[in-house]
Formats: C-alpha cells, structure tokens, sequence
C-alpha cells in the first residue's frame, strides 16, 4: 500500500519511480543527447531530470540550469493568446484519464515558437502521473515548407495572369467586334488564344506533378519505350518548328536494352531537358544513348541519356541547386519548374540524374533508369 500519494507537483510522495522496463532509452544504449528533437523529462514531483542537447539549442537553456528546476519554471511556455501553459493543462492534476497533449504550436520567452507535445506516465491507467515526458520541435522545418508553398502560390498566380489576360481580352474583343476584323486577324486573335490555353494547361500539369511527387503519389505505367525513337520525335518537332537540323546530334549506342518506362512521363523529361539546352544553351545540343550500370539493385543494365550543349553552362555554385523548386537558369521565361518535376519523374522510375559541365563548355544532363523488365520477361 502507498502512502501519500496527492498528485499535484511539490507534494511528498514515498513510492519510487518503477524500474526500466525494456525499451528504456538506457537500455537500448541511446544518448538522450542523441536524439534529433528536444527531449524534457520531469519527476513525479515536477521537477526536471532530463534536458537534452536538442533542448538546450532549442530552448537556450542550459541542461545545468535547467535540471533540478520545476518544470513551467524550466520550460516556461505560453499558448499564442499569452496565456501560461502548464497552469492551463495542469498535468500532474485533472482528469486521471489523460495520457498527454497532442502538438500544438507554444511560445517560449522572446516570442520564439515551438512545437509541443507531452506524455504523461502513469504506473497504473488512472494513477498518479509518475513522469510528463515533453518532446520539442524547432518550427524552422515547418516555416520553410510555409514559405516554400506561399512562393508556389505566388508563381502560379503570375503565370497564370498573363495567358488568362490574353485569352479573356481576344475573346471579349472578337465577340464585340467580330464583324471588323479580317479572317486573317481573327484566325491570329485565335491562335493566340490557343497557345494561351496551352499555356495555361501545362502549368496546371505541372502543378498536378509537383502535388504527386511531394505525396509520393506519382504513378508510373511501364510499357516498352524506344527511348531513341522519342528523341528523333521531339527532334523532328523542334525541326518543323524553324530550327535547323545540324543544331541536334543524336548518338545511339547499339544494342540498347529493352527499357520499360512510362512513355509519356519519359517524353515529359526529355521535353524539359531539350528545351533546357535549346533555350538557355548554345551551339549543337548533343543526344548520347547508352547502356549502362542499372541505378537498381539487382539489375545489370540500364539505360542512360546524355543531354549536352555548348553554351555558358551553369556556374560551379549553382550546381547543387539545379533540381530544386523555382530555379532559373537565366531569366529568360519558365517557371523554375521543370527540373525539380523531372528529377521526380526519374527518381519514380528507380533511376538517377545528375548535372555537370559538358565537354564543350555547356551544360550536360546525365539521367538513367533501370531497364525494369516484367518478371515473366527476365
């Protein structure tokens, strides 16, 4: 039987704390200091015994300050209206049913916020709470994907203003004063509306694409892809569209395996790449198809595509950026885009991408995939 056994902290209690059980941090051999988030441990008299070094970065309370004090003096927190944490949740008081508090955002002295969440340990379901065991997060993490998605918005809303002004104007324009026109100016007034429309879908695509890949919700349909016949495609567009011939190099190295991938997405990373190195590149935009090392475990072979130009290149420090969302090459159009999709696209399909400088001074874009045969195939 136990003897004074009042819950509220600084009251005197006889009991002592229950042993480790397996599963104890000082059993399993982890540093409470190895640990990446702030960990804050109190007694069951609400005084603090742990302050890790996560804490202690978060907090800038130093661990020797900190241990031995009572936990809201330690770890003195307030809700974002200003009112006292600890007196409003009252852990070591209340319902004898609660087993802690959920995340929530917490300000400590100075206005810095902070992620909170707090468990509550008790020997027995409804007994006296024995530990409240605090974990710390840092917000830094959380406001970067804020901002990140705050400059998306912001993109968007830019990028598409200008195409929907255009169609919204032409078309109001034609069924004003359809009758004074030219067919000739109506069919320009068209097909500018068109390629607005155009315009306005891709954007919306990529949207679509940037939403899947951040979820891990990006499909890949394999088929059997002639991966050197696409490029002739693309090619062959770029040709049609007033460019000449010897502006392209295509090099295709025999025998390629047989590469199962997704056509369409497959089409979408070579669209990007060529229009990369014919927009921001210069000289011959170079196409080399090669077998190679499979980017996957257990495979021999794969399939590498080298997109290669003799422009300015991309400078040395830029390099580790290429990938990233809203990075520009020049500020010739685009909406930074491009690359971060095609990166995800390669790395769903198992495969890898890489940037460098090409032998002729340019950029040079490297990516590979593993051939991704179906098992009754192998």
């Amino acid at each position: 039987m136990s003897v004074g056994t009042s819950s509220a902290p600084g009251s005197r209690d006889v009991r002592q704390p229950p042993a480790p059980r397996p599963g104890d941090l000082a059993e399993l051999g982890i540093d409470p200091d190895q640990l990446p988030d702030g960990l804050i441990v109190a007694d069951e008299h609400g005084h603090v015994i742990c302050f890790n070094a996560a804490a202690q970065r978060i907090t800038g309370v130093p661990a020797a300050e900190a241990l031995g004090q009572r936990l809201d003096k330690a770890l003195p927190l307030e809700d974002l209206e200003g009112r006292r944490w600890w007196q409003l949740t009252d852990p070591y008081g209340g319902l004898a049913i609660r087993v802690g508090q959920p995340e929530r955002n917490l300000l400590l002295p100075g206005g810095r916020e902070v992620l909170v969440s707090a468990r509550y340990v008790r020997t027995e379901p409804t007994g006296p709470v024995r530990r409240v065991v605090v974990q710390l997060r840092d917000t830094e993490a959380r406001r970067r994907t804020e901002r990140s998605h705050a400059e998306l918005i912001a993109t968007v809303a830019h990028e598409l203003r200008s195409p929907l002004t255009s169609v919204k104007g032409f078309t109001a324009t034609l069924l004003a004063k359809w009758e004074r026109f030219t067919d000739d100016q109506k069919r320009l007034m068209l097909e500018t509306v068109d390629a607005d429309a155009d315009r306005v879908t891709r954007l919306i695509a990529e949207l679509l694409d940037i939403s899947r890949i951040d979820s891990g919700r990006l499909e890949v349909r394999r088929q059997p892809v002639d991966i050197g016949a696409a490029v002739g495609r693309h090619i062959q567009s770029y040709v049609a569209a007033g460019l000449p011939a010897d502006r392209f190099l295509l090099r295709i190295e025999q025998p390629l395996p047989a590469l199962w991938a997704d056509p369409d997405k497959i089409d979408q990373v070579l669209s990007n790449l060529l229009e990369n190195a014919v927009r921001h590149g210069e000289g011959t935009v170079t196409i080399d198809i090669t077998s190679t090392a499979s980017p996957r475990e257990g495979e021999d072979t794969g399939t590498s595509v080298t997109v290669s130009d003799e422009g300015s290149g991309i400078p040395e420090e830029s390099m580790n950026r290429v990938f990233t969302r809203f990075w520009r090459g020049s500020k010739r159009g685009g909406t930074g885009l491009g690359l971060y999709i095609v990166k995800g696209i390669v790395e769903a399909h198992g495969g890898t991408i890489t940037v460098g400088r090409a032998p002729g001074g340019g950029a040079e874009f490297r990516f590979s995939l593993p051939v991704s045969a179906p098992a009754y195939l192998t």
